[in-house]
């Protein structure tokens, strides 16, 4: 067993990121919730819910009423049942299961599922175990939530007018990650809407053996804040950000029993029809891992990859607003639990939105994931660079929820002067500028030749757009972290930064920018560290780019 190290530099602003939780919170009118260990004895709306409940049905055609259900082992879960105000109770109407959102109650989407219902669905939505009002404690999607979505439906099918034959589930980040682990344990579920979810745990806050600290930090402290985390996800985090590597297998492990891909297989045999959709530039999930499993499904398939960040592109469609992704999702349920016809399946199933479009619902379609690059360019990285580690060069990917948002909605992403970056702490290459327009479309990867004067380190790459004044937007990034290496001995990286879809305009360049300091991530550099990187002429070193003609 590798001993436990010593922890590193913590680069993350964690008591910020949880910050933002708590903002987010005030913005739907909630409040945190009491840290008992036994829930209120009664599924009391917060004031939003009970206006919209007491609302005169009518306007609305539709019923709302709260509930207690009993989930696996009896815990009870607190939700709400929306169904047109006109349902017989021996009537047989489509089911739609809306499992919560990290930290959010259950009125999180009760304007939505307010419309199913005016459309003709019974929808029930429920706290997630360990949340708020519901009982238990928080097992991160682990085997008791699966089993409580199926005792969800059970409840729903004895108690509502449900459609035994037509059972969907949808949900958002957390919602969505259950609803595909849902699908792969009960074949009841014919339709699944996971958006901003994730299908490798591990991959989406430890890719590249680097912890993904304000992610998991925004995480950790809104379960502190809103709920009653489990002692087991709790020593998860402590082993997380402690960087205990004896440890490290059990974090994997942990992930995978947590991650959809690895129940692909039962995933495919059930054959429910799954709709995905991320944003490039999600802090906590990252589009990869959507996209790789995406290919793998065998069933009826869709995959939306659109600018913004953590659940930014469906935030307007929880208020009630119009949105784009809410209104395909209702789609794909229409199209799968109603057997509608209405085109969504005939359309290309894969549905990219450029970063740098202009128009909010300019979707480009490809009939695969691995079609959506038509090319690739690949640049040389021929000069060797060796930069001193612990020092923050100025390259950065920016803020958990807070930069993608402002790359969606303002089209500001991070910003770097390339010029003046300290080449003492950032390795630099840059390409000429093109005569004409790249579509970057897809994931850009890295191989190089690294060599540490220490057993341990941690680097970030960075893709930038290059504009004529030296300005650098971000187009993607990745971290990866190495242990155990013989210090002097030069051995191979190979990276995947994180996919996207970007347009870098005529009379701009690439540059790749690697350094040692993020505040996303947490770094493994010892005081005084060097990492090289070098093109030996038997393995030279390039950035492969994906582009589309």
């Amino acid at each position: 067993m590798t001993p436990a190290r010593k922890a590193p530099r913590p680069t993350a602003t964690i008591a910020a990121a949880v910050s933002v939780t708590v903002l987010a919170g005030a913005a739907f009118g909630l409040a945190p919730a009491a840290q008992a260990t036994t829930p209120a004895p009664t599924a009391a709306p917060t004031a939003a819910a009970a206006a919209a409940a007491t609302a005169d049905p009518a306007a609305s055609g539709v019923s709302i009423r709260f509930v207690d259900i009993p989930g696996d082992g009896g815990v009870r879960l607190a939700a709400n049942v929306v169904a047109p105000s006109n349902a017989d109770a021996s009537g047989h109407l489509p089911l739609v299961v809306l499992p919560t959102s990290w930290s959010l109650p259950q009125v999180e989407y009760l304007a939505q599922a307010k419309k199913l219902a005016q459309a003709g669905y019974v929808v029930l939505t429920y706290n997630t175990r360990g949340f708020w009002q519901s009982g238990g404690r928080i097992e991160t999607a682990g085997p008791p939530d699966i089993a409580d979505a199926s005792r969800v439906i059970d409840w729903a099918l004895a108690n509502t007018p449900a459609d035994p034959d037509h059972i969907g589930m949808a949900g958002l980040s957390y919602g969505a990650g259950i609803g595909l682990l849902a699908a792969g344990a009960d074949p009841r579920i014919k339709a699944v809407v996971a958006m901003s979810g994730w299908a490798d745990l591990v991959g989406s806050i430890y890719s590249g053996r680097t912890q993904h600290a304000q992610a998991a930090g925004l995480l950790g402290g809104a379960g502190e804040l809103t709920g009653r985390p489990s002692e087991e996800l709790r020593q998860i985090l402590e082993d997380f950000f402690s960087s205990n590597l004896a440890k490290e297998q059990d974090l994997i492990a942990w992930g995978k029993k947590r991650s959809p891909a690895t129940y692909l297989d039962r995933i495919n045999a059930n054959g429910a029809a799954i709709m995905l959709g991320n944003s490039w530039g999600d802090s906590i999930f990252p589009p990869n891992s959507y996209a790789d499993f995406f290919d793998k499904l065998t069933g009826p398939k869709r995959l939306e990859l659109r600018p913004g960040d953590h659940a930014t592109a469906e935030l307007t469609g929880l208020l009630g607003l119009p949105n784009t992704a809410w209104n395909h999702a209702r789609q794909w349920l229409d199209r799968y639990l109603k057997g509608e016809r209405n085109g969504i399946d005939t359309e290309q199933p894969v549905q990219l939105m450029s970063r740098t479009a202009a128009d909010g619902d300019d979707y480009e379609g490809y009939p695969s994931w691995s079609a959506v690059p038509s090319g690739h360019r690949r640049v040389p990285l021929t000069t060797t660079e060796k930069i001193t580690a612990n020092h923050d060069s100025g390259a950065n990917a920016g803020t958990v929820l807070l930069s993608g948002a402002l790359d969606q909605f303002l089209k500001i992403p991070p910003l770097v002067s390339v010029p003046l970056l300290s080449r003492s702490h950032a390795a630099v290459w840059q390409t000429g500028a093109f005569a004409r327009e790249q579509r970057v479309r897809g994931t850009v990867k890295l191989h190089t030749t690294v060599t540490g004067d220490r057993s341990d380190g941690t680097a970030v790459a960075y893709l930038y757009d290059v504009g004529p004044l030296g300005v650098g937007k971000l187009i993607t990034n990745a971290p990866f972290t190495f242990h155990d290496r013989a210090p002097g001995t030069p051995f191979g990286v190979d990276l995947e930064l994180f996919s996207t879809a970007y347009d870098v305009p005529a009379g701009h360049r690439l540059a790749l920018v690697v350094d040692t300091v993020d505040p996303l991530y947490i770094e493994h550099n010892p005081d005084g560290a060097h990492l090289t990187f070098s093109s030996p002429d038997a393995d030279p070193s390039y950035l492969t780019v994906p582009v589309r003609d």
